[in-house]
């Protein structure tokens, strides 16, 4: 936020929850203003506090936001000092028993902003089948699973995890154990809700969800309806906090449909990126794509990679590429099993606790390989993000030096795949099939049966960030 983004008509608070709130954040350099406003929604209903500024509040500790001690404790344990600044606004409305719509990006500090007050508020009323978490995706499921267990912890209070790809029956288990806090992906929670004996919501005291926009967007409007109509309405005392990094038009109707008198804080870091988190371009001959990947590799050697393909193929053919130049990679896509995108998960954690890039104050770079064919796209988020990129800067000759080792790796590659596709397809047309097989190599065949539509050279090579082509099935997550 630039100073002239500033505002000056907050004024002080002189109670919690506020109605007018000044903020103020620091920086190593200078203070700024943080904007804090009133304003109607829903028809008049509801307050809305807007804060235009990502930086950690100056020195707002959890015990000046009133949370219980046991809490602050597990807080410091985890290493969380201060309050971000979403932490900041929503976690005392939250504990006052409002409800709350957290607008915000990944990375801010939301799965903090409700689990504190959640936890707080189970503290004071102790009860089984408490709260239940939405999120659109397994990986986000179990990050904020995650969080809940090592909040929980020092508090006594029970979570279990509900997604796809796991066996429906270990969970109808855990589920019957009733424990506080359900963290889930809405398709699986509805199949539960539809199919197990004796598991209903009807006493749930809080709703939360999560990535609201990322959820509409994947086609869970049919399950988040259902699961809105079968546990109690607001006027029966459930609380709701919806968050979203952006508030379309399908978040407004699902906050209709589901809050009562919100709150509405907004943190607003619209195409916004971490300060510590150097961008760059790379203007490269879509031919030899793997050739400065593998230069950037070797630049970077001794760090943890992450590198993004366009395709679920590209992914496992990358995979095989840098494992035959000598480096160590795991594959991660939407077609491998549960068990094994959280092994892969695991693999890569457990190489490097940096996380996610620059994210939560650390510092990373993200570099964006262009080549002649993704020009327009490449423009067009530029304009998003309302920035030009600076250049990497790479001479071609140092980078082709790598090019006839990655030629031989690119060969290998393609006929792994092509191995790995054979396998797959006789195994297919009657061959015994292993009880169990979920080694990575298994999906790598069940994969490469798709053809291999990789490549340093073309489209189909990209590794800009964005799902594959072709008509996809819609599953439950």
């Amino acid at each position: 936020m630039s100073d002239s983004d500033s505002d000056s008509d907050s004024s002080s608070s002189s109670s919690t929850p506020p109605q007018h709130m000044t903020a103020q954040t620091t920086s190593s350099e200078e203070s700024k203003k943080v904007k804090s406003k009133t304003s109607s929604t829903n028809g008049g209903e509801g307050r809305e506090v807007s804060v235009e500024s990502e930086a950690v509040m100056s020195e707002v500790t959890f015990e000046s936001l009133e949370v219980a001690p046991k809490i602050c404790n597990a807080c410091k344990q985890m290493g969380w000092t201060v309050a971000t600044t979403i932490q900041s606004k929503a976690i005392p409305h939250a504990i006052a028993g409002r409800d709350v719509i957290g607008l915000a990006e990944t990375g801010s500090g939301k799965t903090g902003s409700f689990a504190i007050p959640i936890l707080q508020r189970l503290l004071n009323n102790p009860q089984k089948l408490f709260a239940v978490v939405l999120a659109p995706t397994r990986e986000l499921a179990f990050q904020i699973h995650e969080v809940f267990e090592a909040l929980g912890q020092h508090v006594g209070s029970k979570s279990v995890c509900i997604v796809g790809g796991v066996d429906m029956i270990s969970q109808a288990i855990a589920l019957a154990r009733k424990p506080h806090i359900i963290v889930a992906t809405p398709g699986r929670l509805v199949d539960h809700l539809e199919n197990t004996k004796g598991f209903n919501l009807r006493q749930l005291k809080y709703l939360v969800m999560d990535e609201a926009d990322r959820m509409l967007s994947m086609d869970f409007e049919e399950e988040l309806n259902k699961i809105l109509g079968e546990i109690p309405d607001s006027t029966e005392g459930r609380r709701t906090m919806l968050f979203s990094a952006t508030m379309t038009s399908k978040v407004e109707k699902l906050q209709r449909a589901s809050l009562s008198d919100p709150i509405r804080v907004e943190v607003s870091t619209k195409f916004q990126t971490p300060d510590k988190l150097v961008q760059q371009y790379l203007f490269i001959p879509a031919k030899y794509k793997d050739c400065y990947l593998t230069y950037l590799m070797n630049d970077f050697a001794g760090q943890s990679m992450l590198v993004f393909a366009a395709t679920c193929n590209n992914a496992q053919r990358l995979t095989l590429l840098l494992r035959n130049l000598g480096f160590q990679a795991v594959c991660l896509h939407g077609q491998m099993s549960q068990p094994k995108r959280l092994g892969a998960l695991n693999k890569f954690k457990s190489g490097a606790r940096v996380g996610r890039t620059a994210r939560a104050g650390r510092s990373g770079r993200a570099i964006a390989l262009v080549t002649q064919y993704d020009v327009e796209v490449y423009q067009r988020l530029e304009a998003l993000l309302g920035t030009k990129l600076p250049a990497f800067e790479v001479e071609e000759t140092t980078a082709l030096v790598f090019l006839e080792r990655v030629s031989e790796a690119q060969r290998l590659a393609t006929r792994e795949m092509k191995e790995l596709a054979a396998a797959s397809s006789s195994k297919g047309r009657g061959g015994k099939k292993r009880r169990g097989d979920d080694s990575e190599e298994a999906n790598m065949r069940k994969e490469a049966r798709g053809g291999y539509g990789g490549g340093s050279s073309g489209k189909g090579g990209g590794f800009h960030n964005q799902r594959g082509g072709g008509n996809q099935k819609k599953k439950r997550r």
